[in-house]
């Protein structure tokens, strides 16, 4: 099988942690989780990565990781824009949120004819995540047979406010039946809940797997994301705040039966940075990683 390529989603502005999350110090060495990420990808098995970044802040990226890289594993930099949409689509030129995380996905339709992984930036997914997402690429042989690797909702949150997550329901094979992207789930004190559309709290038992942004796709799925995205252009365009998610595609997939995801489970531990008061957090729980001998204190050294 040909190297997989891991297409890393960095264009968010990280406006809840006040600046760009993705590049801040975190390892002992200056290393941001991102490192961590394309450190454990390397000694999974992937043989590219692609960065999806802003125009804004296209050379920072690359000043940055092009030194660290060279000759490790192939780069790659794509722009994500509002502007950027298939031939002949109008959109509003009032928006200025991007259209979300399936938009990015199709920014690399171009760039990409290998099985891929997608992550995001700013989470840490543990070396287990990509050893799994390469297992499953080795043994699938159906075309239109993807993955997403699942965790305990109760491992993802934050204790500084809410998150995102993608809820997941599956079948006796571990195949994904349906995926609901809750938008405000908090925890207080033992307590875990989501408030629904009328600004009420639903409980939730924390036990729930949900999906982190962690994909195992294959180039057939590209078709399916530009198709989608314009049918959700003509419903939403006038909507300056609706988002594009790659959930909204999976579900379209999974219910139409042209496609099938399996939900890997694996040993991972994930952490992350949404608030700023999370950093010192995961700058303890890396420290404890490289005490532990998983990774050097230099990653690029």
């Amino acid at each position: 099988m040909e190297k997989p390529t891991l297409l890393i989603l960095a264009a968010g502005m990280g406006s809840r942690y006040g600046g760009l999350k993705q590049m801040d110090n975190l390892g002992p060495s200056g290393e941001a989780i991102i490192d961590y990420s394309i450190y454990d990808a390397i000694r999974a098995g992937f043989g590219k990565v692609i960065f999806i970044v802003r125009e804004s802040f296209i050379d920072t990226f690359k000043n940055i990781f092009e030194p660290k890289l060279k000759g490790r594993i192939k780069t790659e930099y794509i722009t994500q824009e509002i502007s950027k949409v298939p031939e002949g689509v109008k959109i509003n030129h009032e928006r200025e949120k991007p259209w979300g995380t399936a938009h990015a996905v199709l920014m690399a339709a171009e760039n990409i004819n290998e099985p891929f992984a997608v992550i995001n930036a700013d989470d840490f997914y543990g070396a287990e995540a990509y050893e799994t997402i390469v297992k499953f690429f080795n043994t699938s042989n159906q075309n239109n047979e993807y993955s997403m690797v699942s965790y305990f909702l109760k491992n993802t949150l934050s204790d500084f406010g809410y998150v995102s997550r993608g809820v997941c329901d599956y079948d006796s094979e571990n195949f994904l039946t349906d995926i609901v992207e809750r938008t405000k789930i908090e925890k207080n004190n033992d307590k875990i809940f989501y408030l629904n559309e009328n600004n009420n709290k639903v409980n939730l038992t924390g036990d729930e797997l949900v999906s982190m942004n962690v994909w195992g796709f294959k180039p057939s799925i590209f078709k399916y994301f530009e198709k989608y995205f314009i049918d959700f252009i003509k419903e939403n365009n006038n909507n300056l705040k609706s988002e594009f998610f790659i959930p909204l595609v999976i579900n379209n997939l999974i219910k139409s039966n042209l496609a099938k995801v399996k939900v890997l489970n694996c040993d991972a531990k994930w952490f992350g940075v949404t608030y700023k008061k999370d950093k010192q957090t995961t700058i303890n729980k890396i420290a404890d990683l490289v005490k532990a001998g998983i990774y050097p204190e230099n990653l690029w050294a």
